[in-house]
């Protein structure tokens, strides 16, 4: 065997058995609720995976440790394999309700159950469905939330509250084996900044800080108003800004002013790094505002508010001011946040075609590096803005001058700072790339005008999925063309590694079987 595949498949192996051990520990949910037809199918996914995860690190554990090239291939195959094998809970359960075993006691469900169920019986929706959970995005195969089995339910908020932190952080967590291996994983899954030197030791804090956050979610949202079991996956998929809810029609179901402005400390929380959450609880209270991302996000957040508030009301979309605020801030705090909750109903058809294109510019930016949020992330966006000017104004001074260029409390030499504008440059524009082609697949195969969607939906949905948001024009469902299900899979697989893991995956790829030489 190729020792690199050695090294990759041992690496897959470990991100397998983490992955079993979610199914093991879900086994708990179908047996509180009594839906013991879901457990073999839990089961099966669980044994099949660790089966094959303890295989393959069995097989390759004498491999030498991953390089940044071996980093970014195990990332990006990693996360497609998890996605893939997470959507086996999915399959299995709904074959089971169709095949209703008499030994299971499957129970009888509403029409639009079966129907909601049905879907995942075709296993391109339940990898779709995994593949959104676990990159944060919250796109759904599923018509009708409320009506799944709880045991689906937790299993989609559960990969999304995972997924959040990162599957290798889960993988580090679980299997913890220090070393320069651990951290170039750490690194390739599109973070950087450790909280302590060991990346063991900074995945342990991550995890805490994560649970610590999650209880006081599950309690502010239980205080307002929310049932307990919607407290648990909203606080889980809130926190993780990922966006999955147990409800037909996401948070707008609860008709409520209080869980909506309780919800909006939550999504917040999941913007900021780890590393600040980890300085304030130490008590150093200054990073809230000292810290540059941390700025750019209360910065952002109220910047977006404002804009799409006033565009809600001045275009009569809602009768009074205070709506079109309740609305408009919970839309673009969702969407900056790429939490994805929903409050205002259908957007694509609902809203101005200026308020969508508002909501999707907060979704293609994102919140700060570090954090649980996707998109292009706005330390990309303070370096290209600062960058920017730097390099125009220093046109009006003479070459001699010394004009140092500061960056988040930092003053980069020449070399540093050309390496930092390359490289959100370089993001910046496979961003924009990829949602241009993904845009284009849509537009040529969806149907548009006046019986089909409008440019602005499209853009809406593609910038969605690769911000790995989860708000939606309503173009995503079961219903969609394989083409289209394919497109917005690829979109938020990319769109939650930062593309290039993925790209040097499909390269090494090309180049095994000898399309490159």
């Amino acid at each position: 065997m190729v020792e690199w595949l050695r090294t990759i498949g041992r690496d897959l192996g470990r991100m397998l058995q983490a992955l079993s051990a979610m199914f093991f520990v879900s086994l708990l949910i179908p047996l509180v609720w009594r839906e013991y037809y879901a457990v073999p199918g839990l089961l099966l996914s669980g044994l099949l995976t660790l089966s094959l995860g303890a295989g393959l690190t069995r097989w390759c554990r004498s491999a030498a440790e991953p390089g940044k090239l071996h980093g970014m291939m195990i990332a990006a195959s990693g996360w497609f394999l998890v996605a893939l094998f997470g959507a086996l809970p999915f399959y299995f359960i709904a074959w089971t309700v169709k095949l209703d075993p008499v030994f299971l006691s499957v129970p009888q469900m509403q029409p639009e159950g079966y129907a909601t169920l049905a879907a995942f019986r075709h296993p391109i929706n339940g990898i779709f469905e995994s593949m959104s959970g676990f990159t944060g995005t919250g796109l759904t195969m599923t018509d009708r939330e409320d009506l799944l089995p709880h045991t689906l339910q937790w299993w989609r908020s559960f990969i999304e509250w995972i997924g959040g932190v990162g599957v290798i952080v889960l993988t580090t967590a679980i299997l913890a084996r220090p070393g320069s291996g651990s951290l170039t994983l750490y690194e390739s899954e599109a973070r950087s900044e450790k909280i302590h030197p060991s990346i063991v030791s900074t995945v342990h804090t991550i995890w805490w800080i994560f649970l610590l956050f999650t209880f006081l979610s599950i309690l502010l949202l239980w205080l307002a108003g929310m049932p307990m079991w919607g407290a648990i996956n909203h606080a889980m998929t809130g926190l993780a800004t990922g966006g999955f809810s147990i409800t037909d029609n996401s948070i707008g179901t609860y008709h409520s002013v209080a869980i909506d402005f309780a919800l909006l400390p939550v999504m917040i929380l999941g913007s900021i790094a780890f590393p600040i959450h980890y300085l304030i609880l130490q008590g150093d209270l200054k990073n809230l505002y000292t810290d540059l991302q941390t700025r750019w996000v209360f910065g952002f957040f109220a910047f977006g508010t404002i804009a799409l508030t006033a565009m809600l009301f001045f275009n009569q979309t809602y009768d009074s001011l205070f709506r079109a605020f309740r609305f408009g801030i919970f839309q673009f705090v969702s969407a900056a946040s790429c939490t994805g909750f929903q409050t205002a109903g259908s957007l694509g058809t609902e809203w101005s075609a200026e308020a969508q294109v508002t909501v999707s510019l907060g979704m293609v930016v994102g919140a700060a590096a570090g954090s649980t949020v996707g998109g292009i992330k706005l330390i990309r966006l303070a370096t290209l803005t600062k960058g920017t000017w730097y390099r125009i104004t220093n046109i009006f001074y003479p070459q001699s001058a010394l004009r140092p260029f500061k960056l988040d409390g930092r003053v980069l030499t020449d070399a540093e700072t050309a390496q930092e504008f390359e490289e959100a440059s370089i993001i910046a524009f496979l961003w924009v790339v990829f949602l241009t082609v993904g845009m284009f697949v849509l537009l040529v195969t969806l149907p548009s005008g006046a019986d089909g969607y409008s440019l602005q939906n499209i853009v809406f949905e593609v910038a969605s999925a690769q911000g790995n948001v989860g708000l939606s024009s309503g173009i995503t469902g079961a219903a969609m063309p394989l083409v289209v299900k394919v497109t917005l899979f690829f979109n938020m697989w990319i769109g939650r590694l930062e593309i290039i893991p993925v790209l040097v995956l499909l390269r090494s790829v090309f180049r095994g079987t000898g399309v490159y030489r």
